[in-house]
């Protein structure tokens, strides 16, 4: 298991390395999630930005992400939901750099969101 675990982090680091841009590794998928440090007023904006781009339904009340119905979460699954259909580059994660690109499913309970 630490070996496979190593192995990835080595192809992550050197893909990073190479050429500057975070690349899916054999196949992993990736996710943008709300950095923690950011500010209600930036998840805000992002949830506005991405929601204005692409449909985030799933977020209302009674949809399947709107449980936990906290600012963080909400602005993650919109953030990634934009970041996966425009391509998965890491300029669709910046968010004015209140973005992370994640290798780890950041999913809660049952909502799939890409």
């Amino acid at each position: 298991m630490a070996a496979k675990t190593f192995a990835h982090l080595f192809l992550l680091l050197s893909s990073l390395l190479s050429v500057g841009t975070l690349r899916i590794v054999h196949g992993d998928k990736t996710w943008c999630v709300a950095k923690p440090s950011s500010t209600d007023t930036m998840l805000l904006n992002n949830i506005q930005y991405a929601c204005s781009q692409v449909d985030c339904k799933i977020l209302q009340k009674g949809g399947a992400c709107y449980s936990p119905d906290s600012l963080i979460n909400h602005a993650s699954i919109a953030m990634n939901i934009y970041y996966q259909c425009k391509g998965r580059n890491t300029w669709n994660c910046n968010f004015g750099s209140t973005g992370l690109i994640t290798i780890t499913d950041p999913s809660y309970g049952g909502c799939q969101y890409m």
